[in-house]
């Protein structure tokens, strides 16, 4: 298999720094897998995310998701591609409390130029907070 180049890896062995949004949401990596198109990702959600009950504001949680689905396609690029987001569409299932939150991430079908993924957030105890479906468009860095 040929080896990854692409920005995602450049980030992952630290010679460029993380984006400053994932900063915020306190993104981790666990595991990637380009070859199936899966990625499975952590959120340190801590109490700067809360709304005013005292739940992780859902425009956070819809980040939480893009940054999930995102890098699952991001990790299969060459050096030089990005895919930014066209839609996203997001479903929220139950309140999301301060502490470690899971994404699950996959491409579920991929073309030339548009793709489609999906994926979960899921809670310290396994329950499903939020789910997503995206359409990502693969094209070249510009800047």
């Amino acid at each position: 298999m040929e080896t990854h180049r692409g920005l995602f890896e450049e980030i992952q062995a630290g010679r460029v720094p993380p984006p400053p949004a994932a900063v915020t949401l306190g993104w981790e990596l666990v595991e990637v897998d380009p070859a199936a198109g899966t990625i499975e990702v952590a959120f340190n959600a801590g109490e700067h995310l809360l709304n005013p009950v005292g739940v992780i504001q859902g425009g956070f949680l819809a980040a939480m998701l893009d940054d999930t689905l995102g890098p699952a396609l991001v990790a299969t690029l060459p050096r030089g591609q990005f895919a930014p987001t066209l839609d996203l569409h997001v479903q929220f299932l139950r309140p999301a409390r301060p502490g470690r939150l899971r994404g699950h991430g996959r491409i579920v079908q991929r073309g030339r130029q548009i793709c489609f993924l999906s994926g979960e957030l899921t809670d310290a105890r396994g329950g499903l907070v939020a789910t997503a479906s995206a359409t990502a468009r693969i094209q070249a860095m510009t800047g």
